[in-house]
């Protein structure tokens, strides 16, 4: 793997891990229109502790807390949102690593990802309620975490979908956010841990570790700024923003796979 290599996809593992416009769906366009291939599991493990360890950077106030009281009610929320995803990997991994090929799939789900985004701005205006985590609930926490399940849909943002889901539950825009990457981190950890399942097979790699080392700053650091850039624009209030993005990358996408 070449040194641009490495930077162009920790850049965009960095980038589409956070912002809501989904990382796998972006994977799988720039597989299609640049001719990107997969580098390997043992490069996928790394860009993935790139971007864990730009949430651990983000959001080290709520770490710190986490780590003085393990058992705390937020502890709890994030396991019962962490369930559903789980359960959706073990059970439906095979059909959705197919559909990772699939630029149909890809389109489709941004266009979902698009709306949802759209809905959960424009009816936060309206419905706001504000909750904080001693009033969020375990049914707000399950429906959180039945959208994250869905997100391992290629185009499904896995952010973008749980963002939205906290903010139609009536949770304060802020803490919908934080809520949504501190999920991340099981989520993140879980798809490292399968993917890490070759990595003693595969051996090391052959070319120098600079690139790999190179993709984790890359994704660290990319992934560090879409994080403080979702937090500043859900408090905002400008969510949909994003929705416009995904709706123009869907039309394009759609496109290029009619006339291929």
């Amino acid at each position: 793997m070449s040194n641009l290599d490495a930077i162009i996809l920790g850049l965009i593992q960095g980038l589409t891990e956070f912002l809501p416009v989904s990382s796998s769906g972006h994977l799988v366009i720039f597989q299609h229109l640049l001719g990107l291939k997969q580098p390997g599991v043992t490069f996928e493990v790394m860009v993935h502790l790139g971007t864990l360890l730009a949430v651990f950077i983000a959001l080290w106030r709520d770490l710190v807390q986490l780590i003085r009281r393990p058992f705390c009610r937020l502890t709890y929320l994030i396991v019962i949102g962490t369930i559903p995803a789980g359960l959706a990997g073990i059970l439906l991994g095979p059909l959705f690593e197919k559909a990772v090929e699939s630029l149909l799939v890809v389109g489709v789900g941004l266009l979902i990802t698009g709306g949802l985004l759209f809905a959960a701005d424009r009816l936060t205006v309206r419905f706001w309620f504000g909750k904080q985590v001693n009033e969020m609930g375990t049914g707000d926490a399950l429906f959180i975490g039945i959208m994250q399940g869905i997100a391992i849909t290629p185009g499904i943002s896995r952010s973008g979908s749980t963002i939205a889901a906290g903010l139609l539950r009536g949770l304060d825009q802020g803490f919908a956010a934080r809520f949504s990457f501190l999920l991340s981190i099981p989520a993140i950890l879980g798809a490292g841990l399968v993917e890490s399942r070759d990595l003693w097979t595969a051996g090391l790699p052959a070319q120098a570790m600079f690139p790999y080392v190179l993709g984790i700053v890359v994704a660290a650091l990319s992934g560090y700024l879409a994080i403080r850039i979702v937090l500043k624009l859900v408090q905002s209030g400008r969510l949909s923003v994003f929705s416009y993005y995904c709706w123009a990358v869907a039309i394009v996408t759609l496109g290029a796979y009619f006339l291929s």
